[in-house]
């Protein structure tokens, strides 16, 4: 898992970065809250780990800030703080869970394991880059979770592209799940994903050259 770690405790944040990269994560590590949040708002995290009381933008504030720039990453806390108010204020804020320091690193790592397994429950919404998702139940593109209007071509397209992120989607699979009813060449084929990617906020679909397009899993 990518993990995004914010911990003003130089020595404990060594220790969880250590322990961490050593079971396969990849961490990226902060001390300063406003420091992680310009991090988080050009990178995409599987995990945050967040102490509270840290310098520039404290973890509870982090979480309701990055909330508002929809941005949703499931946060473990991890803080002394053991004020009812505090720990009210986290779960309210949707963090996944909360741990009290002191704590054992294997403790950590069974809870990393939880979000991990949730993670990998099958979600109705497939991420397709930093800002646009499907929503494979309703047929929808959102961006920033606000619906995108679409053509119905174009609507085939990301739905055949989204179903299939990581897969290059080939001329042939176009026509078969698309074109069914009618003849249709390679060239109004890119004609028809070039509109599509044109009218996209952000470079979502590549041109595999030769072969098709794909969306790639972020």
């Amino acid at each position: 898992m990518k993990i995004l770690l914010l911990e003003d405790e130089v020595m404990l944040n060594e220790s969880i970065c250590e322990f961490l990269e050593a079971q396969g994560h990849q961490v990226e590590s902060f001390v300063d809250g406003l420091d992680a949040l310009e991090a988080i708002k050009n990178n995409m995290y599987d995990l945050l780990i967040l102490d509270i009381t840290v310098p520039g933008m404290d973890g509870l504030s982090f979480l309701e800030k990055i909330h508002e720039l929809k941005i949703h990453s499931p946060a473990i806390y991890i803080s002394a703080l053991v004020d009812i108010e505090d720990i009210s204020r986290a779960y309210d804020l949707g963090c996944y869970d909360y741990l009290k320091k002191p704590f054992h690193l294997k403790e950590l790592a069974l809870r990393i394991d939880r979000v991990k397994i949730s993670n990998d429950t099958p979600r109705v919404h497939l991420r397709l880059s930093k800002n646009y998702s499907y929503d494979q139940e309703h047929s929808t593109l959102l961006f920033n979770n606000e619906p995108q209007t679409l053509t119905k071509r174009q609507s085939q397209i990301i739905d055949l592209l989204a179903r299939n992120r990581g897969l290059v989607v080939d001329f042939e699979q176009f026509t078969n799940y698309i074109w069914t009813d009618t003849f249709v060449d390679n060239a109004t084929i890119r004609a028809e994903v070039n509109r599509l990617k044109k009218s996209l906020k952000e470079d979502v679909i590549q041109n595999i050259r030769g072969m098709g397009y794909m969306i790639e899993k972020p």
